[in-house]
């Protein structure tokens, strides 16, 4: 598979401007998203783990 898929091109292109203002500084990034949560006054993810609903577990064959 040879053919470029824009979408996933564009995304990697924001990631790499996004960790580069940052320094690649994973810890920086983190502060950021953080701060940028608390600004929008809602989690962006939720932070408790969520179960899986046993009819949409993948069974081993």
């Amino acid at each position: 598979m040879n053919s470029k898929d824009e979408i996933v091109e564009e995304v990697r292109v924001a990631r790499e401007a996004y960790a580069a203002r940052f320094n690649y500084d994973l810890a920086e990034m983190f502060k950021d998203l953080k701060a940028k949560e608390q600004q929008r006054g809602r989690n962006i993810a939720p932070l408790q783990p969520v179960e899986p609903h046993p009819d949409t577990t993948p069974t081993a064959r």
